[in-house]
Order: C-alpha cells, then sequence, then structure tokens
C-alpha cells in the first residue's frame, strides 16, 4: 500500500466500510467500541442479495495499528483469521491476511478443496487490491487537504 501503517489499518479495520473493497462481504463490528476491542464481534455476509452466509468471529487480539486476530465461530466458516499491517519505508505499508479455516462440509469439503482453491485466491487477491485503490486514494486525498 502506498500509504503509511495507520491508514491502512484504518481502512482495513473500519468494519462497516469492508463492503467496499472485500468482493460480496458486508460485514459490521458489535460491541461498545465497534468490534475494536478483544472479546468484541464482527459479522460479515459474503453473497448475494440473501444468498449467502454468514461469518461470525470474535475479536482474540488486538494490536492497532498492526494485528487483528479473530476466531471464525459461524456455522459454516470455523477458524481463524489474522490481518496484519506492516509498516514498510517512504510511508507504505504491506497488509498479509491469515486464514486457518476448517473446511466445511467435513470430508467432501477437504476434497473439494483443490477444486476451489484458486477461485478463493483469486476472490482474495481482488479483494486485496480494491483494498489497495481505497486506502491509496484516502490517504491521497488526505495529503492534499491545506494544512496536511
Amino acid at each position: 500500500m502506498a500509504a503509511p501503517a495507520e491508514v491502512t489499518w484504518s481502512v482495513l479495520t473500519d468494519w462497516e466500510r469492508q463492503s467496499q473493497w472485500f468482493v460480496m462481504t458486508d460485514s459490521r463490528g458489535l460491541g461498545p467500541t465497534g468490534g475494536h476491542a478483544v472479546g468484541e464481534e464482527i459479522h460479515g455476509f459474503t453473497g448475494f442479495g440473501r444468498l449467502g452466509l454468514l461469518d461470525t468471529m470474535v475479536i482474540e487480539e488486538w494490536d492497532p495499528p498492526h494485528r487483528c486476530v479473530v476466531r471464525k465461530t459461524g456455522r459454516v466458516v470455523r477458524g481463524s483469521a489474522e490481518f496484519s499491517v506492516e509498516p514498510l519505508p517512504r510511508e507504505r505499508s504491506r497488509v498479509i491476511y491469515r486464514l486457518d479455516m476448517e473446511m466445511p462440509l467435513g470430508r467432501f469439503g477437504s476434497l473439494a478443496w483443490p477444486l476451489t482453491r484458486e477461485g478463493t485466491a483469486a476472490f482474495f487477491r481482488r479483494s486485496l487490491r480494491n483494498l489497495a485503490r481505497l486506502v491509496e486514494s484516502e490517504y491521497a486525498a488526505a495529503r492534499s487537504q491545506p494544512g496536511s
């Protein structure tokens, strides 16, 4: 990302805005801080209209602007995920998204994974490219404001 880690983190963890960059996903943070503290929940819905799946998560680690670890607690999507933002030289940053998911549908899901792996990877690559465009456009706009 052509933006500092703090800017990247701010956009990445604004759960209500996740639909602007994460393909086919709407999210919201629950709890007193809106999903920005250990123990709070995030609910994401991925799909079209009413057809899709609810991805419920509980924040297990919260270390802004560097790292968020969630435990996925849904009926279909289970496991853990980690969002990391690494600061880089020259006001840049890198987002790393790690997912350790229990395959749904048991043995059938595990057998189907090789068939769905590339499509899933493309889905996440596109979402992260969308995130980069959003972060970079917001950072550029903020820098162009008088007094910045």
